[in-house]
Formats: C-alpha cells, structure tokens, sequence
C-alpha cells in the first residue's frame, strides 16, 4: 500500500511539476531562451520555500517512503539471500546492521535533492498553500483515498489504453487500405 502511494505521490508530484514547468515555459519571452542559456545555475530555494517543500513532501509521503526505502530493500535482499543460503542469515545481517548508516545518508540526500526540486519548482506561496490544503482535513482525506483511486483509475485507463491503440491501427489500416495502401 506505501509504495503504491509512494508512486502515487511520484505521478502526483510529476503532475505538479509539469504543470508549473508548462507554466513557466508559457510566462517567458522569447529571449528567455538565451537568456537562460548564458545564466547560472539557478539560485538555491530559501530556507523558508525548503521549509514549506519539507511539509508538503512529509504531508504527501514522500519523506516517509524515501526513509523507508533503504530498510525495505535490505529486508528484501536479506529474505532473497537466505532462502538459498539459510547458514549465512546472521553474518549477513551483521553485514546489513554495520553498512546501513551509508545507505541511510543516500537516503537524507536524495530527500534533500528531491525538497530542493520541489522548492525551485513552485513559489513559496504557492508550496506553503499546497501543504496547508494536504494538512487540511480535505487534503488528508484526499491523500487517504488516492491510492486506491490511482489503482481504480488504472483498472478504467489500462484496458481503454490497450482497446485504443488496437482501435487506431485497426481504423488506420482501413483508411489507407481505402487510398489503394496496404500495411
């Protein structure tokens, strides 16, 4: 269930993203792209916009799934290991206890990376107005039901998906067939 939210959350936050990059691209003159080209790396987000981006990306899930992605991984690869090498369970935990530290800190810094992507993404304004609605009571019923709805709305879109592409070559093939073209 976490990690269906987690992709969830992941299309969600692509969606955001999008949308406001779209935005972005639709706000510029047409010297922006030069003007882009020779500028410097962006400026790094206020402490204020990482604040507001940390609460968002906590209220979406995203902060409890990066954390828990390294516990999950060495669990999975522990069961994998020990189902064909039980003598090794052990030593093999030891291992994952004593190296889990360095793993733990990719985890912090892929999360930085990812609150510092969201905090260039958006105004301050607008992340402090999208962690409020998700810390709202509608926003947390909204995150409640989501991944049940994403799973429910790939049950509608997957076999439309599937029937479309079928349905296009289908009418394809007998329009061109109709010009005399047959493939």
């Amino acid at each position: 269930m976490l990690a269906s939210r987690f992709v969830s959350t992941v299309i969600l936050a692509g969606a955001v993203l999008a949308g406001s990059a779209a935005h972005a691209a639709d706000q510029t003159s047409p010297a922006a792209p030069a003007a882009a080209a020779n500028a410097a790396t962006p400026a790094p987000p206020s402490p204020a916009a990482m604040s507001a981006a940390d609460q968002l990306l906590i209220a979406m899930g995203v902060k409890e799934s990066i954390a828990n992605t390294v516990p999950k991984m060495m669990t999975e690869f522990e069961r994998n290991v020990t189902a064909t090498r039980p003598e090794i369970r052990d030593s093999l935990r030891a291992t994952l206890t004593a190296i889990k530290p360095e793993f733990d800190k990719s985890a912090v810094a892929t999360y930085a990376k990812a609150e510092a992507l969201l905090a260039l993404s958006m105004s301050e304004k607008d992340l402090v107005d999208v962690a409020a609605f998700f810390n709202s009571p509608t926003g947390k019923k909204y995150l409640a039901i989501e991944p049940l709805f994403f799973q429910k709305l790939q049950d509608v879109v997957g076999p439309w998906s599937q029937s479309l592409s079928t349905d296009i070559v289908a009418k394809a093939r007998e329009e061109m067939k109709k010009k005399g073209v047959d493939f």
